[in-house]
């Protein structure tokens, strides 16, 4: 009796191991199946004809500035333009088509808006809504970086110093909004926190751009340049594969 007792109990624990083995390679398959699924978006973001002239910027209010930027005069960041007419800081989202998990998640990356040589590091952050970011500085002067959102979308202003040496200020935004953002202190400082809903990207110095994790799908890419404004183009993500959207600008 106690002989065929032990043998039930060594069945049972062998079919339990294999039912565990078979859930375990399911769970993988289907994060396998999953990450293999998940394609892109890419392409280039141009400017047609000339580009507008980029004003230089006085900083003689402040000598650390006018110092820190010697090397390299700083000019306005409104419309960035490099070699073959790539526009940089265009900031690219999905503007329709996004449903589910690819819509509602949060990025777990605190992208980081720096205040380097009194300018903005990156002239435009794009953004998740709820997604956590750091204002940092990197300047041996104070400043005082001030968002102005709109306050009836649910986007609260703030307005905070930041001596040199001072910890990151960590924030994120409720709600899409495109929000310009000042120093206090230095008149001339002037960038954007672009909010949007879903996965993004932005435009690198060659006017290039990579719209990561969009599942398969049809879409609408929206491309928008704080002067020049917004254009959208209908693209087809592939399981696994990338759709293509270029955007091409033309000057004022």
């Amino acid at each position: 009796m106690r002989k065929r007792s032990m043998r039930s109990r060594y069945n049972f624990a062998a079919v339990l191991s294999a039912v565990v083995l078979v859930c375990c390679g399911a769970l993988i398959s289907n994060q396998n199946v999953s990450a293999a699924g998940e394609g892109k978006i890419t392409g280039t973001v141009k400017l047609e004809g000339t580009a507008p002239h980029m004003r230089g910027i006085d900083m003689s209010k402040d000598p650390y500035c006018v110092k820190a930027s010697a090397s390299a005069p700083a000019h306005m960041e409104n419309v960035v333009v490099g070699s073959g007419g790539g526009l940089e800081h265009v900031v690219l989202y999905i503007s329709d088509g996004l449903t589910g998990g690819a819509l509602t998640a949060v990025p777990s990356e605190e992208p980081v808006f720096d205040q380097k040589n009194c300018m903005y590091t990156p002239h435009v952050l794009a953004l998740d809504i709820n997604q956590k970011f750091k204002v940092t500085t990197s300047d041996q002067t104070t400043h005082n970086i001030h968002p102005n959102p709109n306050p009836m979308t649910g986007n609260i202003p703030w307005n905070q110093s930041q001596p040199p040496g001072a910890a990151a200020i960590e924030k994120s935004w409720k709600a899409t909004e495109w929000i310009p953002v000042q120093c206090n202190i230095h008149p001339w400082m002037h960038g954007w926190f672009a909010v949007v809903k879903g996965p993004y990207a932005t435009s690198d110095a060659s006017g290039a751009y990579t719209i990561n994790n969009v599942p398969p799908g049809s879409y609408t890419v929206t491309a928008w340049q704080e002067d020049l404004g917004t254009q959208t183009q209908k693209v087809t993500v592939a399981a696994g594969a990338a759709g293509s959207a270029n955007f091409t600008f033309k000057g004022k």
